[in-house]
């Protein structure tokens, strides 16, 4: 069976670009490179990425792209454009050219969920489908029903939730997050990446059970056909081992049937991303 990693990130380590690497991420203070990942996905069968910006800067973008000029493992690239510009339809255009190029994300974790709501916002995600792009939406729980009621509003663009919207699972707080979640068990145009879980969890003392309601729910909203596996690494490094991460999602799929098990590690990557296999 083959596995595309859909989220995972590069960066030459600067702390004013990457200012949201703080004191207790201290192991992400360095360079992450398509060398270093190279050879861990040797290590664990995986045949192939896609690079998530890291940084809100259209010189990232071209970086990843860049990158994934030079390593064929590199599938694709879901940069940062910014959405809110006048001339943000050129801006698309440009990277588009770049065939590598699938989809933008800006990381509205860090903004109230009325960013969804502003004018400029939505002006841009309306032309992504113009250039078949995706789009990432990287946000807290505390962001979801605004979440869905913008992705009702572009029924033809193409979502994907990162890391399952972070789920409180430390603490073991699903009920808010569930509810919120069933929402977009309506909207086929929304998928869910299985990710960024064991860094949601207590870092040093998770276990596979912890992961097994949040795993449980996002499977019955979104099914087979709109879930994709992805490692968040580096990020993943502060909790576990890539091998820790990919197990996870492994041993949960185990009694699955071999068309399910291709559709989250593969197909549905393939297919949402239009990646060239």
């Amino acid at each position: 069976m083959q596995i595309i990693d859909t989220h995972q990130h590069f960066w030459t380590y600067d702390p004013l670009l990457y200012d949201w690497i703080d004191h207790s991420m201290s192991p992400l203070k360095q360079n992450f490179l398509p060398e270093d990942l190279h050879l861990v996905y040797k290590e664990a069968n995986v045949a192939g990425c896609v690079a998530v910006q890291a940084a809100s800067t259209e010189a990232e973008t071209t970086i990843l792209l860049d990158y994934a000029d030079h390593y064929d493992f590199i599938k694709g690239v879901v940069g940062w454009v910014d959405l809110l510009a006048e001339n943000v339809k050129d801006r698309l255009k440009s990277f588009s050219d770049r065939s590598k190029f699938k989809g933008v994300r800006h990381i509205i974790q860090s903004e109230s969920p009325e960013f969804m709501e502003r004018p400029e916002f939505l002006r841009g995600i309306a032309i992504l489908s113009e250039f078949n792009l995706t789009y990432d939406i990287l946000i807290y729980p505390k962001h979801l029903f605004t979440a869905y009621q913008f992705a009702q509003k572009f029924p033809n663009q193409k979502f994907v939730i990162d890391h399952m919207a972070k789920p409180m699972i430390k603490h073991r707080n699903f009920n808010n997050w569930k509810d919120l979640m069933q929402n977009f068990a309506s909207l086929p145009n929304v998928f869910c990446k299985v990710s960024g879980m064991i860094t949601e969890a207590d870092w040093k003392q998770w276990g596979y059970k912890d992961f097994l309601q949040p795993l449980d729910t996002v499977v019955e909203v979104f099914g087979a056909d709109r879930l994709m596996y992805g490692s968040d690494w580096p990020i993943c490094l502060l909790a576990g081992s890539y091998k820790n991460v990919l197990d996870i999602v492994k041993t949960y799929t185990n009694n699955w049937s071999d068309d399910e098990k291709e559709k989250i590690f593969y197909k549905n990557a393939t297919q949402f991303y239009n990646l060239v296999p």
